[in-house]
């Protein structure tokens, strides 16, 4: 068994998720912003990549949680390019660190795990879920990031805020980002809500990968 895996993210209302200097783009509600917040406290680990550390150096904890009660922090870092200040490897809650077999840097958290020459999804699941207990995952970034488990079937909810702004920019990153795949038509969707919260609206879908897990947090 795998972790359950819900990737959440904002948007603006024309598909971006930052400017094309990949500067961080205020797109959330409050309304979104206390939806968040009761949402990673579900979860067992919120997880991003490398990318989502370096431009927008986030916390990923729950205010109001101490260290044993917040989700475990997971990072994607083939290369070794968290910053050695980066907030994620603060003392606020565990922190996990998925890099390769050709990575040398030494990282100041609870645990690294290494995955092979590259970053394997499948692989990296398993052992969260085996030996660490991992039961559910929320994925909140990057673009890149949120592909690469898309690509590999292994997203079980995706749900995205659109907020009431435009950002524009041909170049400008969007939710599922990257060099892009032929996936037959693209992944279906099955739209389980849709709920306003201020300028904006949350969507919930189930993707229909053919095994998509029944269940979550």
């Amino acid at each position: 068994m795998r972790p359950f895996i819900h990737v959440n993210c904002a948007m603006s209302a024309d598909g971006k998720i930052a400017g094309v200097d990949r500067t961080q783009v205020r797109i959330s509600s409050e309304e979104d912003m206390v939806r968040v917040k009761a949402l990673r406290k579900k979860y067992d680990a919120i997880l991003v990549g490398v990318g989502t550390i370096i431009a927008d150096d986030p916390h990923l904890t729950v205010k109001g949680l101490d260290y044993n009660s917040n989700p475990v922090r997971i990072v994607i870092d083939p290369r070794g390019r968290t910053p050695d200040d980066a907030l994620v490897l603060n003392e606020a809650a565990p922190t996990i660190i998925v890099t390769t077999e050709g990575c040398r840097k030494d990282f100041d958290c609870e645990e690294t795990i290494v995955t092979g020459k590259t970053i394997d999804l499948a692989r990296l699941l398993e052992e969260l879920a085996e030996d660490i207990g991992i039961e559910s995952i929320l994925i909140e970034g990057g673009g890149e990031t949120i592909a690469s488990f898309f690509r590999e079937g292994l997203v079980d909810r995706y749900s995205v805020y659109v907020g009431g702004l435009i950002i524009g920019g041909r170049e400008s990153p969007t939710p599922v980002d990257g060099e892009g795949w032929i996936s037959g038509g693209g992944i279906k969707l099955k739209l389980d809500s849709a709920e306003v919260l201020g300028d904006g609206a949350v969507l919930t879908y189930t993707p229909l990968h053919g095994d998509s897990k029944d269940k979550g947090a």
